[in-house]
């Protein structure tokens, strides 16, 4: 996964999960991984490549299909930022072939740290979960908002 090996993600009691729980939350650790690594490759092949993949990054409006969402990780990754993840709170569902998983992205970067409260979906095919939709919501510290 691009030698990424910053990234922390947080489990709770994964050691007793169902192996296709454990297969998403493999699949979620993938997408960090690619993330932080800013790898173009690792980030396409965790998602599915069709019209009904959505996007959704803090601050930015909804993006659909494929060719979308890759230009927007080209154009993510093409930038200054470098951005460390210490995912936590990571909580698996899988329904049938269809699963998400809810996390808070805590980023670290060279300015300091910033939280992100994210939803992953993700669904199955041919045996492999891929990304159909993240969404990323900037979490606005209690004290900011208290003294606003």
């Amino acid at each position: 996964m691009g030698g990424c090996t910053d990234t922390v993600v947080a489990r709770m009691d994964a050691t007793d999960e169902d192996p296709e729980t454990a297969a998403v939350r493999a699949a979620n650790t993938a997408f960090y991984a690619a993330f932080e690594a800013r790898d173009l490759d690792a980030m396409s092949d965790v998602w599915e490549h069709t019209d009904r993949v959505t996007c959704v990054h803090p601050g930015w409006p909804i993006l659909s299909g494929w060719a979308s969402v890759a230009a927007s990780w080209f154009a993510l990754f093409d930038g200054p930022q470098r951005l460390q993840f210490i995912v936590t709170d990571e909580q698996v569902h899988v329904e049938g072939a269809t699963a998400w998983v809810t996390c808070n992205e805590n980023l670290i970067d060279g300015g300091g740290t910033q939280a992100v409260a994210a939803t992953n979906v993700f669904v199955a095919d041919d045996g492999r979960w891929h990304l159909v939709h993240h969404h990323g919501s900037p979490v606005v510290q209690q004290a900011r908002a208290r003294n606003s």
